[in-house]
């Protein structure tokens, strides 16, 4: 299509656009080249969206020169309607005022720039870009549209503002602030310090390289503000700082190096706030983050390394599945313990059983005992009365196995209780002939361990009381000696 009348301002930016060099309206005021009162801007910086449709699919091409259209502080009026459009150029429109969406729907371009422009949103979905699409600093109160698309380079929205108004406010609708879903980047994800008000969507993404959310700002109060299913990311996604309301949902993502959520705050009150089940993850860092409103669904995760302070779980979580090999900082079994205890169905053995390996893989085996104990303590809550009463005994003896100080301890006290027992008042002899020296330390011995035999508890009856404690001392013993054999034998086979 051939534009026949052109503005003086027109005809410099098509003049300029067979050899690429750049068209600059700004003033180097900051005040008046500001886009976001672009649509005062008069008709000395006013460029119909039709003309540079019609240089990108038809604009003059110069023998030895390469094409581009390069704008800065341009009101661009009408909608740049290039859908499907093959165009071997750049497009780099910073700085501008877009008083309609661009519609770049299925459009090839070689880059595409709109970094400090404002337009009411962007409408690139299944765009093929064979450099870096740019849209820092923007502010768009609608929605940006790339999914499907396959970028070539990066992906930059470093500062850019969307679902928001010129004075802060949310833009009011249903739709997303930015989809970027089943789409295929071949580099980085740059949207450090991105402000978002709405639905950030990404589901299926592939990115080659790096996904940078440092200083971000999510905002979808009750729903989902982060999108991010079956997301596969070449090395990490960086996150610290960032800033969640609503929900942030990363099931089923495959992240090989870290996933950093440092010095992050996340709030979804009432309901789940980080999603990150099924996920296969190198390192999940929270360090410094604030401890999260709502709860952590952390199911069926593979995850080698854990950063975390206790304070940052919630009161609720869901880890049934979750395998990690190490945990940092190093901490004391009872300050990971409570965490376990919060688990949304109740008593999980598994989640006991990989906070014993981890403390076994740093060489700490009496915080790995610990951890176990606390996991037969959890255990017995499920059992029957009648069980959880042979618990109780197997706990107060030797603590399941895990505490064997305790036998010893039962076993010198009720040796000593029996030896000055029967010290104060021999028991008589069954045959007086045949008896051996009375031993008070030997006798009790021989009552409270059943496999022991001194030659006393048969050569000797006691009468009175001292029978009747004749009588608690081998129950006991036996008592004793039983729960001590369970309770090695479930330490041995746990080791």
């Amino acid at each position: 299509m051939e534009i026949i009348v052109l503005t003086p301002a027109e005809r410099r930016v098509r003049d300029a656009f067979p050899s690429g060099d750049p068209v600059d309206f700004r003033t180097g005021s900051a005040s008046a080249d500001d886009p976001e009162g672009g649509g005062d801007w008069g008709p000395e910086r006013t460029v119909r969206a039709e003309v540079l449709r019609a240089l990108l699919l038809g604009g003059v091409r110069t023998e030895g020169e390469v094409p581009a259209l390069r704008v800065m502080g341009a009101r661009i009026t009408g909608t740049l309607q290039a859908r499907y459009a093959v165009a071997e150029c750049a497009v780099i429109l910073s700085g501008c005022h877009f008083e309609e969406a661009p519609d770049l729907y299925g459009a090839q371009l070689r880059q595409l720039n709109l970094s400090g422009s404002v337009l009411p949103g962007l409408r690139a979905a299944t765009i093929r870009v064979d450099g870096v699409v740019t849209l820092s600093g923007c502010r768009i109160p609608g929605t940006v549209w790339l999914s499907a698309a396959r970028i070539a380079r990066a992906v930059v929205l470093v500062g850019a503002r969307i679902g928001v108004n010129a004075d802060g406010s949310t833009a009011g609708t249903d739709e997303p602030a930015l989809r970027l879903n089943h789409s295929v980047v071949e580099d980085d994800l740059r949207w450090n310090g991105l402000v978002a008000h709405g639905e950030v969507k990404l589901d299926g993404a592939a990115v080659t390289g790096q996904i940078q959310l440092n200083d971000a700002e999510l905002t979808h109060p009750g729903e989902t503000a982060l999108q991010a299913e079956n997301v596969t990311v070449g090395s990490d996604l960086h996150a610290m700082r960032i800033r969640v309301r609503g929900r942030v949902n990363l099931r089923g993502c495959r992240i090989p190096g870290q996933l950093n959520f440092a010095y992050a705050r996340f709030s979804h009150p009432g309901a789940v706030a980080l999603r990150a089940s099924s996920m296969t993850v190198g390192e999940l860092w929270l360090r410094g983050a604030a401890p999260i409103e709502g709860m952590v669904n952390l199911r069926r995760s593979q995850i080698d390394l854990i950063h975390a302070e206790p304070s940052v779980w919630p009161p609720v979580v869901q880890l049934e599945g979750l395998a990690y090999t190490s945990l940092l900082p190093h901490l004391p079994a009872a300050r990971r313990l409570p965490l376990l205890e919060r688990e949304e169905e109740g008593y999980a053995p598994f989640a006991y059983e990989q906070l014993t390996a981890a403390y076994r893989r740093i060489g700490d085996d009496d915080a790995a005992r610990t951890v176990l104990l606390a996991k037969e303590r959890r255990r017995r809550g499920t059992l029957p009365a009648y069980a959880r009463l042979w618990g109780y005994l197997q706990d107060a003896a030797v603590g399941y196995g895990f505490r064997p100080v305790r036998a010893a301890a039962w076993l010198l006290s009720l040796l000593l209780a029996g030896s000055v027992a029967y010290a104060a008042r021999h028991p008589l002899p069954l045959k007086e002939d045949e008896a051996p020296d009375f031993s008070p330390l030997f006798y009790t011995l021989d009552l409270l361990l059943p496999i022991v035999d001194f030659g006393q508890e048969k050569a000797f009856n006691p009468q009175g009381w001292y029978q009747w404690l004749s009588y608690l001392l081998i129950v006991t013993g036996w008592l004793l000696a039983t729960t001590i054999a369970a309770g090695i034998t479930r330490s041995v086979s746990r080791q």
